[in-house]
Formats: structure tokens, sequence, C-alpha cells
């Protein structure tokens, strides 16, 4: 280890949070033959986005402008707000680091949910504040709970994903209105709303992008398909949006990836044509899992949950037979979540693939 680390740093573990397909690859020596693991979308991006990033691609030798000002204006017309109240970055899990480095003190208090994206997580250790993890109430995240901890522990942040990841689910957005209006004085909500453009309309809060206390982050790596590209952005008040430019790299965005975000806004049809596309997957992965005698979870994302029906070792060795035949997915990392497997939507061949080698992961893992 080496000696220049601060002590709270050398005390965290050096992991990766999450383990990528091609780290398993890697020490199998084999392709995966459908990586359905990371919510990325297979059905990929616009083809105005490709279109111009292949045109971006002869200026990359150019650094993309620091104040990132098209895709704000642009940004900023989608959501009825000004380019004050958005950020960008490289990805959400930036913006969470960011945000994590800007309003955390060692020894605070996050609230969050015991299974939610664990990314943040990381990024809290990071601060050194301490996390107070709240169960899920059955699929979902409990707002109520998360609440009531938050004001008990006098929280600086409170994270919440709507729609959740890793189950998919999702509460109706007067639901997290009400939470946003009855936070303490002193906590930040911290909305998670990566998979917002796949989700019931009705699951998106009527919250002013001028709230003192919420910040929202969205990304254009699942329903625009960019999650290669990295790119994310926040809504927030103005103090607080321009406060990532005190932090934040400067030069972090890349031109390619710029363009990328700025078409897919110009492009009005694709949202919707990748909503019916994702629709029709998540009904085939339903009949799927169903027969197969598991229980698909309702969806409001790219990804479908299936209850297993047994405990977290169960599900640990079918995510090992799926990842034998070549099929990475992913499952929740903590019990009673555990009890499920996670797979991510894709294109026809992709949930063909599903519906052959299921069933013989299940088989497998059985008779272990």
């Amino acid at each position: 280890m080496s000696r220049f680390l601060t002590p709270r740093i050398a005390a965290l573990p050096a992991t990766v949070p999450f383990t990528g397909p091609e780290t398993l690859e890697r020490r199998t020596g084999r392709p995966f033959r459908a990586r359905l693991g990371a919510n990325e979308s297979g059905f990929g991006p616009s083809p105005r986005a490709l279109a111009a990033m292949q045109e971006a691609a002869s200026e990359v030798w150019m650094y993309a402008d620091p104040e990132n000002y098209d895709l704000k204006q642009a940004l900023a017309a989608r959501h009825g707000c000004t380019p004050g109240h958005i950020a960008i970055a490289a990805g959400v899990d930036t913006l969470l680091g960011l945000l994590c480095r800007m309003v955390l003190q060692p020894g605070e208090t996050v609230v969050t949910s015991l299974g939610a994206y664990p990314t943040f997580n990381f990024h809290v250790a990071g601060a050194g504040a301490d996390l107070v993890r709240v169960p899920y109430l059955g699929a979902h995240e409990d707002p109520e709970a998360l609440l009531a901890a938050a004001k008990t522990h006098r929280a600086k942040l409170l994270y919440l994903a709507n729609p959740d990841n890793p189950m998919g689910s999702h509460h109706p957005g007067a639901t997290i209105r009400a939470l946003a209006d009855a936070l303490p004085p002193e906590t930040l909500l911290v909305l998670d709303e990566a998979y917002a453009e796949l989700a019931p309309d009705e699951a998106i809060p009527d919250i002013p992008a001028e709230h003192p206390q919420v910040i929202r982050l969205r990304s254009f790596s699942k329903a625009w398909g960019l999650a290669g590209a990295r790119v994310g952005y926040a809504i927030a008040a103005p103090d607080l949006a321009g406060s990532f430019d005190r932090i934040r790299d400067h030069f972090g965005m890349g031109r390619i990836s710029l363009a990328g975000a700025l078409a897919s806004l110009q492009d009005p049809d694709w949202i919707p044509e990748i909503r019916a596309r994702i629709a029709t997957a998540r009904d085939h992965m339903g009949v799927i899992a169903r027969e197969n005698g598991l229980e698909p979870l309702q969806s409001a994302t790219n990804f479908v949950t299936m209850d297993c029906g047994r405990d977290g070792d169960y599900s640990r060795r079918v995510l090992a037979e799926c990842e034998a035949r070549g099929l990475f997915i992913r499952m929740p990392g903590v019990a009673p979540l555990d009890r499920c497997i996670r797979i991510s939507l894709g294109p026809e061949p992709m949930m063909d693939l599903v519906a052959r080698i299921l069933p013989e992961a299940l088989r497998a893992a059985q008779g272990a």
C-alpha cells in the first residue's frame, strides 16, 4: 500500500464495485454470447446520435467545450428550466462522486436502502460519511422508512432511485413529491432517475428544478443507448448545480460523447420507439420467466427482475450456470433481495438466447 494515502482512503478496500463482463471473459477465456447484466441498451442509440458521433470523430483532436454549453441549452429546454439548473459529467456515477465530495464531511450520516445501487455507497465511504441502510418493503424501496431514518439520524443525504435498480419497481410521482416536501431541513434528496425515460408517466414527480432540497440525476446510458459514451446530468437549484464547477473535471466530457447526447435529444421519435421495443421485450421476458417457474416482478426499466423463490445461494448458482453457458446476467447483492436474478432486455435474438439458456442453468443449479 502506498505510504502517500490518507488514513481514510487506506482503510477502504481496493475493489471495483461491479465485476464487468470483460473481467469474467478474461477469467474464462471465452466471450459471452449475450451481455444482459449491466442494463445497457441492446437496441443501441439513435441513428442520428451515431451519425453525429461519427462526424465528431474527425474533431477528436480538440478538447470539448468546457462549459458543455450546447448540451446544457438542449437539456434546459427539455426540462423547462434554465441552463443554470443543469450540471453535466461523465455519467451519473461521476456526479454521485462529485456530490459526495461537495456536501459530505467525515462522520456525517447518509440514508439509503439496503441493497440499492452500491456505487453510491462506494462514494459515501470515500467521503468518510456513515451509511444507514433501510430495508426494502417487498420489491420497493420504502420512502416512509427512509424519511423516518433521515429525521432520526439528521442525514445530510437521502438516496432513492425511482424507478429502482436492482428490483425494477417504481413509486408514483406523488409519493416522491410528498417525500421531498417532508424532508428535514438538513437533508438533500438524491433522486436517481436513470431509468426515467422508460418509466410510466405517473412515476415522474412534479418537483420544480428550483426545489432547494432535491437533486435529480439523469443518464444517457439507458433509454438513449449511450452507456459507453458516459454522459449524465443533474437537475438542481442553480446554487447547487453551479457548485459542481468548483471541483468537476472541466475537460471531462469528450466531443464525441457530447455530440451523441445532443443529437439524441434532437431525435423526437427515438424514445417512443425504444419504449415500445422494451415493452415488447419485457413481455417476452415475463413469459420466459413464468415458463421456468420464476416470478417476473413488475418493471419500469429496461430489465426484468425474477424471483427464484429460494435463497441467495440458489440464485448465485443460477447466475454461475448462466455465465458458464455464455449468458451474462446479474442479481441483487444482499438478502432478501438476493432471492432474485436480474436480466436486461434487448432485441429478439438476445431474448431467444435467454429462453434457451435459462432452463438449462436452472436444472444445473437445482441438481447442484
